[in-house]
């Protein structure tokens, strides 16, 4: 059964817009990349027509929440503008807006512009990688439009951080990075934050797996927990495949992250990560 605290209450609801979701159950947060250079194969989408498939699919599958991203994250992706990442995600958001009016959309971005022109199209919360540190604008923008804020650690940017994987103590490092962040977005006025430990985000394949086994300890924080496994390098590089042949891997770590308190699967594959709920909650 999943690992409770017995002294850390951790926040069980959510506020989206108004709405109290309820996280005693985990959700699943399904992955829509608006890009052609994913690290993952499976999850490019830059027709329309294919991203409204896609998200009536993962709908149809179970999904809880949808997270359009529309710039590459994976270690040493290229730099695109402002306005390429926005012409990436802004026609996605008000097209699955529309089609699916009831969805619950994330926007995946580190720049407070994207994040405001996606929430003016009707996204509802933010999922930032970079904690803010990228542009300091965003816990502001979270602020103002009263949307959930998904607070993610990393070190330095998507082109940077493999290079920045020395840590002397992983686990107290990346805790104390969430308490200056959650204290820094709370006299910001943000109500309501998830925290993300950002597995593959300068960590190497050994730290992850650390992050992992003490993925309890995030509980002191009392936020709810993310996180974001599939079909990263930490599976298919241990098992010497390939991200396209990961998906038992990550179901297998998506399993243990539940057991171990995780309250937001980020997933590819929105069925597989909805099965590992419902087989865990009967232990």
């Amino acid at each position: 059964m999943a690992v409770q605290s017995k002294i850390f209450s951790v926040n069980k609801t959510l506020n989206v817009n108004g709405k109290l979701i309820d996280l005693s159950t985990p959700k699943v947060m399904g992955i829509l990349n608006i890009t052609p250079d994913s690290f993952y194969s499976g999850s490019r989408f830059t027709e329309p027509t294919a991203v409204l498939k896609q998200a009536e699919m993962m709908l149809k599958e179970g999904a809880d929440f949808m997270d359009v991203g529309g710039y590459s994250t994976r270690p040493g992706a290229e730099k695109i503008s402002l306005e390429e990442e926005q012409d990436r995600v802004i026609p996605a958001i008000k097209a699955i807006r529309k089609e699916f009016p009831e969805s619950l959309l994330s926007i995946d971005t580190f720049r407070s512009g994207i994040a405001k022109a996606a929430l003016e199209e009707g996204a509802n919360l933010i999922n930032d990688i970079s904690g803010g540190e990228s542009d300091p604008m965003m816990f502001r923008t979270a602020a103002e439009y009263r949307v959930p804020y998904i607070l993610m650690h990393m070190r330095g940017t998507p082109q940077t951080m493999n290079q920045l994987t020395d840590y002397e103590n992983l686990m107290k490092e990346v805790l104390d990075y969430f308490h200056q962040k959650l204290d820094q977005l709370k006299q910001a006025g943000v109500k309501d934050v998830i925290v993300d430990p950002g597995f593959g985000f300068a960590k190497t394949v050994d730290q992850n797996f650390e992050l992992l086994k003490n993925l309890q300890q995030f509980q002191v924080l009392g936020k709810p927990l993310l996180v974001g496994l599939s079909r990263k390098s930490m599976i298919w590089r241990t098992l010497e495949t390939t991200p396209d042949l990961a998906l038992n891997g990550t179901t297998v770590l998506n399993t243990i992250s539940l057991l171990k308190g995780a309250t937001i699967l980020r997933v590819h594959d929105v069925k597989a990560a909805r099965d590992a709920i419902t087989l865990t909650a009967r232990f």
